[in-house]
């Protein structure tokens, strides 16, 4: 198993309290990426709305992803939280631009609130086919 920290840098003893979870957590073939937000840096909101927020989170996942040996090409499962499901035709607009058919399966969800006043969230499930450590392996 693998377990990575934090999206930017070496996690400090203040983020690792902060944020007690992992950012990719990898298990066999499978891969576990915890919520992105559009977050440039750790707990600073990209400027820009919802687009902007929404291309940092992904590219955010595309960062976790790769940390833990995937790609956005091995996701199989994404959920979306957005604080105003109205946004999911512009949600859709940039899942159709990140990912390349067949698209994973995916869930959106409404959310009350996201942390540092997000307006969207994403999370993936991956599954690579080419175990941790092998020849060959990313």
């Amino acid at each position: 198993m693998t377990d990575v920290r934090p999206d930017a840098g070496p996690a400090t003893v203040e983020q690792l309290d902060e944020h007690p979870y992992s950012v990719a957590f990898r298990s066999g073939d499978l891969v576990a990426v915890s919520g992105r937000l559009g977050v440039s840096e750790p707990g600073v909101l990209v400027e820009g709305g919802f687009e902007a927020e929404c291309a940092q989170a992904f590219a955010n996942l595309d960062e976790a992803l790769r940390s833990a040996g995937a790609a956005r090409g091995d996701v199989v499962k994404v959920v979306a939280y957005l604080t105003d499901i109205a946004d999911r035709p512009r949600l859709n607009a940039a899942y159709e631009s990140f990912f390349s058919g067949p698209r994973p399966a995916r869930s959106c969800v409404g959310a009350a609130a996201l942390p540092y006043g997000g307006c969207v969230e994403i999370e993936a499930l991956a599954r690579v086919r080419t175990p941790a450590g092998a020849p060959g392996a990313r």
